[in-house]
């Protein structure tokens, strides 16, 4: 659906991006991560068009990105961009027209969409009143509403507490079931792997990595578990040398440690030193935190 090859751009000697090239597979989340000032933004406004780059190019939907394509993108920026005189659903109808809708088909998808996030009763009211997470839910409509091949969404959870945050994934989830290709940006890692398949990281304006989430956590794994056991006596659990145990204790007769395994040696290693002590109840992998890679691969950057 899109793809960023060798983008750079500068701002006199300072480089908001170096090199960046992304491959965006259509009807997938694709994560656009890093910390604030990595180059995020500037590259999202190339893709929209708003700026253009100094070196490479951007592919939208199989030829080369032009400003009539920035109808076929949705965009909602981290910014606010709401008149706040204005009535909500007045508002989201001027919006809407901007985005080539009737009035008459405008105003059926806005009221489709009021009712099924539970805010029909905010269309007259003015956008003042409204808190930052509620002006957040209205740009969420209209920047979905003309259905585009391409979203956009740049720290889309800001200003919202956990239940409007958790109903928003949840239909940023439904529109890539239904076949929309979205750009995820954020700074914040905790909600990455719930809704991305693929990520970029950016830090000081390059791609430290990317790649498929599943695929990236699994090449970051330590070979490490978690492990539980209920001790057949009140003997404290052994473990072989090589092994490192942390957080190791032992509650109402329930042993549980986290066990870093070294490179040769296996869950079967572990469960085979372990299951003559007692009854394991549970041993899962312990895969590392997009928050954890991150910080390991701009480390190793």
């Amino acid at each position: 659906m899109l793809q960023a090859e060798h983008v750079t751009k500068q701002f006199g000697d300072f480089y908001a991006l170096h090199d960046v090239s992304i491959d965006v597979s259509k009807g997938r989340i694709f994560g656009l991560l890093g910390p604030n000032g990595a180059g995020k933004s500037t590259l999202i406004r190339i893709i929209n068009q708003i700026l253009q780059s100094d070196e490479g190019k951007v592919i939208f939907d199989g030829h080369e990105i032009r400003l009539s394509d920035v109808e076929h993108i949705g965009y909602l920026p981290e910014e606010r961009g709401l008149y706040k005189k204005m009535k909500v659903g007045e508002q989201a109808l001027y919006l809407a027209q901007l985005k080539g809708l009737s009035r008459t088909e405008a105003e059926k998808r806005l009221r489709w969409w009021f009712k099924h996030l539970e805010i029909d009763t905010w269309w007259n009211r003015k956008v003042e009143e409204l808190s930052k997470g509620m002006q957040q839910k209205v740009q969420f409509v209209t920047t979905v509403l003309h259905n585009p091949k391409l979203l956009i969404f740049d720290e889309p959870f800001s200003g919202f507490d956990p239940v409007n945050a958790t109903l928003l994934k949840k239909e940023i989830l439904r529109l890539r079931d239904e076949g929309a290709t979205v750009i995820f940006s954020t700074h914040n890692m905790s909600s990455v792997e719930e809704i991305c398949d693929d990520i970029a990281l950016i830090n000081h304006s390059q791609v430290v990595l990317n790649g498929n989430v599943k695929e990236i956590r699994q090449s970051y794994r330590k070979n490490m578990f978690h492990l539980e056991i209920r001790c057949t006596d009140s003997r404290t659990i052994t473990m072989p040398t090589e092994f490192v145990v942390t957080n190791g204790k032992e509650e109402k007769g329930v042993y549980t440690a986290d066990v870093s395994l070294p490179p040769t040696a296996s869950s079967n290693d572990l469960l085979s030193a372990v299951m003559s002590q007692g009854q394991v109840s549970a041993l899962q992998e312990i895969l590392p935190s997009m928050n954890d890679i991150f910080i390991e691969a701009v480390s190793r950057q």
